[in-house]
């Protein structure tokens, strides 16, 4: 016993078109930009700073030598800090420490000058 097949009627694709007519054109156009909306949102723009990840902020009405002191003592602080942690190691993580606190060095010394820049031009 064969069953019997059923097929789908013919339809014209001029009538399953979205843009047929003026109207079905704006209703597919509509649909689009909705579901764009909900499927595609666009990401957010971010600024140059990450505002969910900022916990610092510099005030921005400080003077220049403000800022450098600042520097100069976070740099004096993390060069005594590796120093520190350098003295308890061995080898390798000694090696690494020692390599980051001379960075930190080089930093101290950068802020130092820029200091006695800004101090300089105080002066004058």
């Amino acid at each position: 016993m064969q069953k019997a097949s059923i097929s789908p009627p013919e339809i014209d694709s001029a009538d399953t078109s979205p843009y047929a007519s003026p109207d079905s054109k704006k209703l597919h156009e509509a649909a689009e930009r909705a579901l764009d909306h909900y499927l595609k949102p666009e990401p957010p723009s971010r600024n140059s700073v990450d505002r969910a990840m900022q916990m610092f902020m510099v005030a921005p009405d400080i003077n220049s030598e403000a800022i450098a002191i600042q520097t100069y003592e976070t740099f004096s602080s993390v060069s005594i800090l590796l120093l520190d942690l350098a003295d308890s190691l061995e080898d390798k993580p000694r090696h690494l420490a020692m390599a980051i606190y001379h960075l930190s060095e080089m930093g101290l010394l950068l802020a130092e000058k820029t200091l006695d820049s800004e101090r300089a031009i105080a002066l004058a």
